[in-house]
């Protein structure tokens, strides 16, 4: 049995998640990648065992106002919403009736850079809420993990696939995006979510 299986399709009803290959058109793309060319990028440290480390990527946060977001400890003020971002986080709201009002905007420069096993599980997203990933550049595999059971998947997320994840995606599996040493080429990840207004704020 190999270590991953392929995703399931959608036609299957037992997972919390749906790809749509080339939801983007190539002028949606072309648009959002120009953009995020002046996107202010930063890579932050985070202490882990009590050591300072940047993490293996770049991040920005967009949001609508007060809907600041605590990552891994860091907290990080929302910066007004761009043109095309904020049009695609409405597209993505209408189509799906969602209540989308921030993206965390991931760019890794080449195969070497990464994302750990992790949950989107932070307290200041809303309870059993979608989260809709969004991926331009680099086609990268998206591994995902049960946490109970360690049953494995495999995506590959290539340049404007969306990934719905759905509830209780967040609470019963991880998600990871591991490094491809032979990838050359830029990728950009835009995960929109929703948060609750005002959390961080007294």
């Amino acid at each position: 049995m190999p270590l991953f299986e392929d995703a399931p399709s959608q036609s299957q009803t037992d997972v919390p998640w749906q790809l749509l290959s080339g939801y983007l058109s190539s002028k949606q793309q072309q648009l959002l990648w120009q953009e995020a060319a002046h996107f202010p990028f930063s890579r932050p440290e985070l202490t882990v065992f009590g050591k300072q480390h940047a993490i293996p990527r770049t991040q920005a946060w967009f949001a609508d106002a007060g809907c600041d977001y605590l990552y891994s400890g860091l907290m990080i003020r929302a910066l007004p919403w761009p043109h095309y971002l904020a049009r695609l986080c409405q597209q993505l709201n209408q189509e799906f009736q969602l209540q989308l009002n921030g993206v965390l905007v991931n760019h890794y420069a080449n195969g070497q850079e990464k994302m750990g096993w992790h949950s989107d599980d932070e307290p200041e997203l809303m309870p059993q809420s979608t989260i809709a990933s969004v991926s331009l550049g680099a086609a990268r595999d998206f591994d995902i993990r049960h946490k109970q059971s360690g049953e494995k998947h495999r995506i590959a997320l290539a340049a404007g696939d969306l990934l719905l994840m759905r509830w209780p995606m967040q609470r019963d599996w991880q998600h990871a995006l591991p490094s491809r040493a032979k990838i050359t080429d830029a990728r950009l990840n835009f995960t929109f979510r929703q948060i609750v207004p005002f959390y961080h704020q007294p």
